[in-house]
């Protein structure tokens, strides 16, 4: 029987670890702040709001797994919450982008978002499977590229409206960077299918 590693009690509450749970905590700030910007019909501090906790959370995204690895404080819930704190963060802000009252995301940008999500579900669902055989399939670093891009489109995007005043093209910035995205997210996914699918034929 193989002995399944429990993490010790001190590394639940590792700095990493604390900054996974900020990250997740950030999802329904973000979407508490899209709330806001319709009830108080303050769209500039409500996106300015959701700017601050996208940027902030994205940070933690480099942070956690950098102090992990210097701190050797790496454990099983880390590995595990750390992915999925990304994808719903990102997987929330494309949605609230695609109905807020601006619709920032809308037409053609659209196919730029469902790509990125349809995306982001089939490698997890392959790395899952794969975890099953025992293969890891390393990120790449255009993988690292795609995800930093995509990062950076998302907080032009929620900034939208409110942006635009600062500088006139940041709506627009934001679709040609998710656009971007989405085309290296294509040659990723399809990348990241390519060496799992190798792996389930043999």
């Amino acid at each position: 029987m193989t002995e399944i590693r429990k993490d010790k009690p001190a590394l639940l509450y590792s700095i990493p670890n604390l900054l996974t749970y900020a990250r997740i905590l950030a999802v329904p700030m973000v979407a508490l702040c899209f709330y806001l910007e319709g009830e108080l019909q303050s769209s500039d501090f409500a996106r300015w709001s959701a700017v601050i906790i996208f940027v902030i959370a994205s940070l933690t995204d480099f942070l956690d797994g950098y102090l992990a690895r210097i701190w050797q404080q790496t454990s099983n819930i880390g590995r595990m919450l750390d992915p999925i704190a990304d994808k719903l963060l990102v997987a929330t802000c494309l949605l609230l982008l695609a109905v807020d009252t601006d619709k920032t995301i809308a037409g053609w940008s659209l196919w730029a978002a469902i790509i990125i999500l349809c995306r982001e579900i089939l490698v997890s669902g392959l790395r899952e499977y794969l975890a099953e055989l025992k293969v890891s399939v390393p990120v790449t670093w255009i993988a690292k590229w795609k995800t930093t891009i995509q990062m950076i489109a998302i907080a032009f995007l929620l900034a939208g409206s409110a942006g635009d005043k600062v500088f006139e093209y940041t709506t627009q910035t934001g679709i040609v960077m998710l656009w971007i995205a989405a085309i290296i997210t294509l040659y990723t996914g399809y990348d990241y299918f390519r060496a799992g699918l190798k792996h389930i034929i043999e």
